[in-house]
């Protein structure tokens, strides 16, 4: 039937120009942000394990920062070890020096400055041992902890080792000297003594920085593929979405010109009177 009010051909052509328009919409889209899902409109619950999953990246973000702080922290405490520990070296060696009874007065009385020195430099390194204000060898703070995990429930703790004088580590009084053979004598123990519990600490907090480390790989490579992951979910197939650009392109140019010949047939309505 030929109507000059109701053009079938042309509605139905119609139907499928904007079907074809709503799917361009949607791979230009995908092209444009490189995302498949982009809203929580394009798949709710798809977009939803992505966003918890975002979540969870950003979490393990802070987890990152704050080991790298704790590491930081630990590694300035085993740097102040180690000073300290060569300062011990030099001065069991002064106090050996000066325990010799044929050493005069004056030859061991400047030995005993420069173990002095070596002495009152142990507490300007203790107290210079500083990181983001956490000291962990002056006795102000028992351990640092870090996050261990996105959600904040776990945590990793390594302990401070006191490396002050007169303390359990260093015995070395903060008023010792080797003024005397005899007070040499006695000093060279307890140098050995501090120097042996100083690399004890040092251990210690070499564990303690191993595990910050470990803990550090884990979370970077989670992170890693919780990225992946969400890529997976809602990320484009450039490939694909290139080759459905061109066939839509083609499928809207097919629908224009379907139309345009729709709508020209009420036009043959005129010659049946002419």
């Amino acid at each position: 039937m030929l109507s000059v009010n109701t053009n079938t051909s042309a509605m139905m052509a119609l139907q499928y120009l904007n079907q074809t328009q709503s799917e361009l919409a949607v791979t230009q889209s995908a092209i444009n942000t490189g995302l498949k899902i982009a809203t929580a409109k394009d798949d709710g619950a798809t977009y939803a394990i992505a966003q918890n999953m975002r979540g969870n990246v950003a979490g393990y973000s802070a987890v990152t920062d704050s080991i790298n702080r704790g590491m930081s922290a630990v590694e300035v405490a085993m740097s102040a070890g180690q000073s300290i520990s060569d300062l011990l070296i030099e001065m069991k060696q002064k106090s050996l020096a000066a325990a010799d009874q044929s050493l005069d007065t004056a030859s061991r009385q400047a030995m005993n400055q420069d173990f002095v020195a070596l002495r009152d430099q142990i507490t300007t390194i203790v107290k210079n041992a500083i990181f983001n204000g956490f000291n962990l060898v002056d006795g102000s703070t028992n351990q640092i902890t870090a996050l261990a995990s996105a959600d904040g429930t776990r945590r990793i703790t390594v302990s401070a080792e006191k490396l002050t004088l007169s303390g359990s580590i260093v015995t070395i009084k903060s008023t010792g000297t080797i003024s005397t053979q005899a007070k040499a004598s006695t000093m060279v123990a307890t140098v050995q003594a501090s120097l042996d519990n100083v690399n004890s600490a040092l251990a210690k907090l070499s564990s303690g920085s191993k595990k910050f480390s470990i803990q550090l790989e884990f979370a970077q490579k989670l992170s890693d593929t919780l990225t992946t992951g969400i890529g997976h979910l809602v990320d484009a197939d450039m490939a694909k979405e290139s080759a459905m650009l061109t066939s839509l392109q083609t499928k809207q140019q097919l629908g224009v010109q379907a139309l345009a010949i729709a709508n020209q047939a009420p036009q043959t309505i005129l010659s049946l009177f002419r």
